[in-house]
């Protein structure tokens, strides 16, 4: 998915090849070819870019010029359009002249949509690594399998990538022009920031045997007590930190029903017309509880897109 209307972290244009992750002999020639981008674990898996304007360039490297050893084994991504293959490596950054170590989470939004998918894949893999080395049914040691796209234990048991699916929504009241309203919610275990106060979409894990839209229904009823109807998808992408999928909706309720927060996960919800977001978006200052000042989602996450979305009368 592709174009300004996928969230920022659902653009690719790679080849996965997954017919070529059990193929070691042709693994084998393509790491002699390939593409490498290096992530450090150390460093909450930053990578590095050049150019400081947008759109800035992944730093992909050939197998030769790793710094050092690797901590991981090579993961295979896919293969470019170009047919050259990619994969990536977790180890130290190279000390490359006029480049900048950057995480997804500052740039995604910025990146290509050949860059965004290959840094999402990358950076979700490896916190899977890292997450698994033990197989939660064996208890036993695991290693790495199938380029990457696997762990298996001694006993041959196996494991794969998880991705745990949890739904996002941005909540609004149906009405058009700059009077219409949407409902955001300041999460209670955010960090604060003097004189600024985050809002964003609600959003929660979707539990076992519990569909997207019912948890949808669910999450807002219990985050602020709001009853919820129309509900609509809008979209998904990866969230690797460290392995979700977020599940996009928009969704419609009355504004003038009571707002009821659930203080273990919301410290603060309100409704924000059309002209307050605007206003907020362009960097022009919006007062919101005790005199703070309102902060959006970051650019790089799907609540963003949300808003932008209703924002731009697409409920």
């Amino acid at each position: 998915m592709s174009g300004e209307s996928a969230p920022p972290l659902a653009r690719s244009t790679l080849d996965r090849a997954a017919h070529r992750r059990t193929d070691p002999g042709w693994l084998a020639e393509a790491w002699e070819q390939a593409r490498v981008l290096v992530l450090d674990s150390a460093d909450e898996g930053r990578a590095l870019v050049r150019g400081a304007a947008a759109p800035p360039e992944l730093v992909l490297v050939g197998p030769g010029e790793l710094p050092e050893v690797p901590r991981s084994v090579p993961m295979f991504l896919g293969v470019e359009p170009d047919g050259v293959p990619v994969f990536a490596v977790d180890a130290p950054l190279p000390e490359l002249p006029g480049t900048r170590r950057v995480n997804l989470r500052e740039v995604g939004h910025l990146l290509t949509d050949r860059d965004a998918g290959i840094f999402t894949t990358a950076l979700a893999l490896l916190n899977w690594h890292l997450r698994h080395g033990y197989s939660s049914s064996s208890g036993q040691l695991t290693q790495v399998d199938e380029a990457g796209w696997s762990r298996v234990d001694p006993a041959g048991g196996r494991i794969w990538p998880r991705t745990d699916p949890a739904m996002i929504v941005l909540v609004h009241d149906g009405v058009d022009g700059p009077d219409g309203c949407c409902l955001l919610g300041n999460n209670a275990t955010w960090p604060s920031t003097p004189g600024q106060r985050r809002y964003s979409c609600l959003a929660g894990y979707i539990e076992p045997g519990e569909s997207a839209e019912a948890a949808v229904l669910r999450e807002v009823r219990e985050e602020v007590g709001v009853a919820v109807e129309e509900i609509g998808y809008a979209g998904s992408q990866s969230w690797p930190f460290p392995g979700s999928l977020m599940l996009g909706f928009l969704a419609r309720a009355d504004a003038v029903a009571p707002i009821r927060v659930d203080p273990a996960e919301i410290a603060h919800a309100r409704w924000f017309t059309r002209r307050e977001i605007g206003a907020a978006l362009a960097d022009q200052p919006v007062v919101v509880d005790g005199g703070d000042r309102l902060l959006l989602p970051p650019p790089s996450s799907i609540a963003l897109f949300l808003v932008h979305r209703w924002l731009d009368g697409h409920c």
